[in-house]
């Protein structure tokens, strides 16, 4: 289980990595043994946050009719908050199965 947690934690890393365009993240690559499943979720969420946010400031920017924010940039930003939101979703979702699974575990 350990070895499949590792592997999901990687996956997830390399997604935000890519959904981000390579800049770095707030979530440390560390080892999960030394950080709580908890906090590492909240800075996955606080980062779908804030790419949402920079997707909704750019679609406002192009609206406005700013010259700095083209169509390409705002539809790349608002496809890497989708992106990273579904991820998120279904990341949560496992844990919700998996969870379900071992409640239903007989003792």
């Amino acid at each position: 289980m350990d070895i499949k947690a590792n592997s999901l934690l990687a996956q997830m890393q390399s997604m935000a990595t890519e959904a981000t365009g390579n800049r770095t993240m707030p979530m440390q690559q560390v080892n999960p043994s030394s950080q709580d499943f908890g906090n590492m979720f909240k800075q996955a969420i606080n980062t779908v946050n804030e790419l949402q946010q920079d997707a909704g400031a750019k679609r406002t920017a192009f609206e406005l009719g700013d010259d700095k924010v083209t169509l390409a940039e705002t539809m790349i930003a608002a496809q890497k908050s989708s992106v990273a939101f579904e991820a998120t979703v279904q990341v949560r979702n496992k844990f919700v199965e998996a969870y379900k699974e071992i409640m239903s575990m007989p003792v």
